[in-house]
């Protein structure tokens, strides 16, 4: 009997998380809870604000590390993040007691199996197109699951699960878990998918680029009879990809949703023949906004309701969410990381404003990131700045267990002509607060912290009023 259908019963499963700190692990287990579940987890390090809410509902381990007494015979399911090892002490103990073991996608889907399953895949874009999708359902008071990969306004976790007779998953192409190595996407076995577009990344678990689109190119050879597929067609990597789809599913390619800017302001040209200003920019998000349409209509939501809904979506956290402004300056931050969404993004910026100096900052924090192999994918992705700054964390370096990356060679890869490399967060902060910024934009991208840099302060002593 699936858990799903536990939640009409008096008995409440008790769930295990190793790894609860996790972006989505932590918002599946808080999640889970609201249904009534039993949630106990463990992590050796949590961040915020996984830290706070977990604390939030009483589910912050008391310490960190890892504890096989906590696996005990009484657990119905262990759901074992990515981060944690094989050799996993907890996981280990688990597999000695026979106690169910899933990922957190093979739980998803799981509970799921009854519903209508969207998944939102691609190596950029598929957090913002997930939260588009979202923020459209819930403005037209649709109902719906979902799991999606940042904070969005007006939901309170990341996770959802209900009776909904839909969910919208962002399907990540990290691997499983570490004694599941496929893709995540790959699990959820979707009804409708969208791939967003193609561009290598994770070389620490795929070692080639063809063994990374591999598994997008198993995710549209498995796409069902009567299924939809749809995808970026300027995506030249992509496009070959979807030769493989089968006939029995319909697929369609999309682009850039038509605009031009006024007064640095963007202006959908709606194909009902009207007008929408919106909030967000860049033909990046032009891209997953007319994918997100796309979306939205395979579920009943007209083109006239997408537009009207998406005026008042103001971007997922992070996703050139705007920390700061004056009347000649914006400060936004990014998670961009991967090459070609620094490229996308600090394009994006200056071509919004192309009368102001950009200053770009990108910490370099992944696996891929920080390997010297993957550098030359960097090659002219910070050209639209003016000056460039990379972050190099040794903190970051040091739990990765990865060599150290010379300057010479990060100004080497970058091509840029202004470009410093800082490795410290007071040196990045003299560095910002020595500018002027004037008629300026500042851009801070990263998936990590930049050391934990406070980036509201920061703002206000670039004498911002901060969002």
């Amino acid at each position: 009997m699936y858990f799903a259908n536990y939640s009409i019963q008096c008995y409440m499963p008790k769930i295990h998380f190793i790894a609860i700190g996790g972006a989505a692990m932590h918002n599946l287990a808080l999640a889970l809870q609201l249904q009534g579940y039993h949630i106990s987890g463990s992590d050796d390090e949590i961040y915020e604000p996984s830290k706070s809410l977990l604390a939030k509902h009483g589910i912050l381990p008391d310490s960190f590390g890892w504890f096989p007494e906590k696996i005990t015979s009484d657990l119905d399911c262990v759901i074992v993040g990515m981060h944690a090892r094989a050799d996993n002490p907890e996981l280990i103990k688990a597999q000695e007691l026979g106690i169910r073991i899933e990922s957190y996608p093979s739980f998803l889907y799981e509970h799921s199996k009854n519903k209508q399953r969207i998944v939102i895949a691609g190596s950029h874009g598929k957090t913002s197109i997930t939260s588009m999708v979202l923020h459209v359902l819930k403005t037209l008071n649709k109902k719906f699951d979902y799991l999606v990969g940042a904070k969005i306004e007006g939901f309170d976790l990341m996770a959802s699960l209900s009776d909904a007779p839909i969910i919208v998953i962002e399907g990540d192409e990290y691997l499983a878990s570490p004694i599941d190595r496929r893709a995540k996407f790959l699990l959820y076995q979707a009804h409708i998918a969208l791939i967003s577009g193609i561009a290598w990344d994770h070389i620490n678990v795929y070692p080639t680029f063809e063994s990374y689109t591999a598994s997008f190119e198993e995710l549209i050879k498995s796409m069902p009879k009567a299924g939809s597929l749809f995808f970026d067609q300027t995506d030249k990597n992509l496009n070959q990809l979807t030769d493989s789809c089968p006939d029995h599913t319909e697929k369609t390619g999309y682009e850039a949703h038509p605009s031009f800017i006024k007064n640095g302001q963007t202006i959908l040209k709606g194909i009902d023949g009207k007008e929408y200003e919106i909030q967000i920019f860049g033909e990046h998000s032009l891209k997953n906004l007319n994918g997100a349409r796309l979306l939205c209509e395979q579920v009943g939501v007209s083109s006239s309701d997408f537009y009207q809904a998406i005026q008042s979506f103001k971007g997922a956290a992070k996703r050139l969410e705007l920390v700061g402004k004056s009347d000649s300056c914006l400060f936004y931050k990014d998670f961009a990381h991967a090459p070609s969404k620094v490229k996308a993004t600090t394009l994006a910026v200056k071509s919004q404003y192309p009368q102001r100096t950009l200053v770009a900052c990108l910490e370099l924090h992944t696996f891929s990131s920080l390997n010297p192999a993957f550098l030359p994918h960097y090659a002219k992705t910070l050209d639209a700045a003016d000056f460039a700054v990379i972050y190099l964390s040794e903190h970051a370096r040091e739990i990765k267990r990865m060599d150290r990356i010379e300057d010479n060679q990060v100004q080497q890869y970058f091509e840029h002509p202004n470009i410093i490399i800082l490795r410290n967060p007071a040196d990045l902060s003299a560095y910002l607060l020595q500018k002027s910024w004037s008629n300026s934009n500042l851009l801070m991208m990263s998936s990590g912290t930049f050391d934990g840099l406070d980036f509201i302060d920061i703002a206000h002593q670039m004498g911002l009023s901060v969002e």
